[in-house]
């Protein structure tokens, strides 16, 4: 079995993106706009993380913070399955709760 992810991004002629689309079929996806992303993938070989990030020119910065932290929490979650190293996970919780706090975004 296999599974396919497709991301596009459309560049200005300063190679600035526009715009971000997805499609990814098994998750009932299909070319569905987004305003950033960010991508991460482990490489064996070097032991070291590569990554794509990006947004368009057009997200809000409001929003940005809120994408960051929402992705920082999915990140202790994954964490946590990935690990289940809880005290860590805790930490990371925490640090997710002051993130909000100083960025006023729990009411």
């Amino acid at each position: 079995m296999e599974s396919t992810i497709e991301l596009k991004v459309e560049l200005d002629d300063n190679r600035v993106p526009e715009k971000l689309s997805w499609t990814a079929e098994d998750g009932g996806i299909n070319n569905e706009e987004a305003k950033a992303m960010l991508l991460s993938v482990w490489d064996h070989k070097s032991q070291e993380t590569l990554r794509i990030d990006l947004w368009t020119k057009d997200m809000p910065v409001d929003e940005m913070k809120v994408f960051f932290h929402q992705t920082l929490v999915a990140m202790s979650d994954t964490f946590n399955r990935a690990t289940q190293d809880e005290k860590m996970t805790a930490t990371m919780k925490d640090f997710c709760d002051y993130f909000a706090e100083k960025l006023e975004l729990k009411k």
